[in-house]
């Protein structure tokens, strides 16, 4: 991590060096002065749909963009400098603020419009953001030599708590309403009626705890679900923790895993989206029948821009999770 924040401190100062000089003045002059438009940047998928939920059928006098639209995983992006010069004079800028978006902070202290409206969710009041968890079993990353301890590094995949997501939709809606006064009333009856929504997906994964025989996963992968699970009592045993950049698991790390399987007679190992499985099926081959499937949640960090179009949501995501973890615990 410490590697990412040099190369995002040197991004932004060759950014910032470029639009001081000739006729790079004005690349980062707010976007909003030029086109006559409210820009709103944000970083992840989440905050771009709930953003685009907001802002509902005034899409036109409003500028969205949505900077990991390739699909990009968020631990492993990196802003080009035509990003940099998007959010340093955008309206609103939305991220998530975790460890893997420490260039973000770099990137705001150099912004030029010193009047953008701010919306870093890992402070969103009426939240309280958890750290990063090491359970039994687990996997730790390996720490460098001679690497000092750190502060506490907290959980960044706060999106997918459903009950965060009514308070962070909040706080994304007064921002845009700050920048863009004359809509405000349109912004904030937007969010509630998607509060609706989301209130109802809630429901949802209520009623799918709350009929579940079984109260526990195994996660073959690494495991950014925590907020998810604590919200609805499901307890979890994982290989890696959420933002581990770890690929390959230890014996005991298997062995542990399998054990905890057929301990709880689970019938499903899960991964997250895009994983070889490998990790999982080393649990199945691990246990002692031997037994078991594979089955995916989707942590939301690779959705792209063209997924976006098609129609891919936020709420449509969720559900196909919450009827994963249905047919996984409901047997």
């Amino acid at each position: 991590m410490k590697l990412k924040r040099i190369a995002s401190i040197l991004m932004c100062a060759a950014v910032i060096g470029l639009s001081a000089c000739g006729d790079g003045a004005g690349l980062a002059e707010s976007v909003s002065k030029k086109s006559g438009k409210v820009s709103v940047v944000c970083t992840t998928f989440s905050c771009y749909d709930w953003s685009r939920e907001i802002i509902g059928d005034k899409a036109d006098e409003v500028e969205l963009t949505y900077l990991l639209d390739k699909g990009a995983d968020l631990h492993s992006y990196q802003p080009t400098a035509a990003d940099i010069v998007k959010i340093s004079g955008c309206d609103v800028f939305v991220y998530v603020g975790g460890e893997s978006e420490t260039w973000a902070e770099d990137a705001l202290k150099e912004a030029s419009n010193k009047n953008m409206k701010v919306v870093r969710l890992l402070d969103t009041d009426g939240f309280d953001a958890k750290e990063e968890e090491v359970k039994e079993g687990m996997q730790a990353e390996e720490e460098e030599e001679g690497e000092a301890e750190e502060e506490p590094e907290y959980d960044e995949h706060v999106w997918l708590s459903v009950k965060n997501a009514e308070i962070m939709c909040g706080e994304i809606e007064k921002a845009i309403g700050e920048a863009d006064p004359e809509n405000a009333s349109v912004y904030e009856q937007n969010r509630q009626a998607y509060t609706e929504k989301l209130s109802a997906l809630d429901g949802q994964f209520a009623d799918m705890a709350a009929n579940a025989k079984s109260k526990t996963i195994i996660f073959g992968d690494r495991f950014p679900f925590r907020y998810l699970c604590d919200d609805y009592g499901i307890d979890y045993y994982a290989a890696f923790v959420g933002c581990s950049a770890e690929t390959e698991a230890s014996f005991e790390t298997i062995a542990f895993l399998a054990e905890k399987a057929d301990e709880i007679g689970a019938e499903t190992i899960f991964t997250i989206e895009n994983s070889d499985g490998r990790v999982a099926q080393a649990i199945i081959n691990g246990r002692k029948d031997k037994s078991g499937e594979i089955a995916v949640l989707n942590s939301l960090q690779s959705v792209d821009k063209a997924q976006a179009d098609s129609g891919v949501t936020y709420i449509s995501l969720m559900e196909e999770n919450c009827e994963t973890l249905k047919n996984a615990l409901d047997r």
